[in-house]
């Protein structure tokens, strides 16, 4: 190993078919877990499918039915990502320390962001429909 390598992880997963055949499972497993354990991806989940059903029938263009789709499944990934980041800081340390506190309120602005954007996104489109 040369000084510009880097090392890799064992569980690293390797190149061709069956890679993305294993990382279908893995994000399988990615949704079961969270809506097992995090009670925000629920909440939110809960709110997400009648919203993308919601955006389909209503009477605005294709690119603004997108936007609304797209901004609810924003909030699911942030939230998914967030939640990942939690547990990488979990698993590090239980113990309090300033930076794993900054590190979840990080996460937790990404996702009060995300839920600002959508239902931004929502009173532009929408709120034309109802005046």
């Amino acid at each position: 190993m040369n000084d510009h390598s880097q090392p890799v992880s064992q569980f690293k997963s390797k190149s061709g078919g069956k890679r993305i055949f294993s990382a279908f499972f893995y994000s399988i497993d990615g949704f079961r877990s969270a809506w097992k354990n995090e009670h925000a991806f629920r909440q939110e989940l809960m709110l997400v499918l009648p919203g993308v059903l919601l955006a389909l029938f209503l009477p605005v263009s294709a690119l603004e039915k997108i936007a609304l789709i797209a901004v609810l499944l924003l909030v699911l990934i942030v939230e998914l990502l967030n939640s990942a980041i939690e547990a990488v800081v979990d698993r590090v340390s239980l113990d309090t320390n300033p930076l794993s506190k900054n590190a979840k309120d990080y996460g937790s602005a990404a996702v009060m962001l995300s839920l600002l954007l959508a239902l931004a996104t929502w009173a532009v489109i929408t709120l034309p429909l109802l005046l």
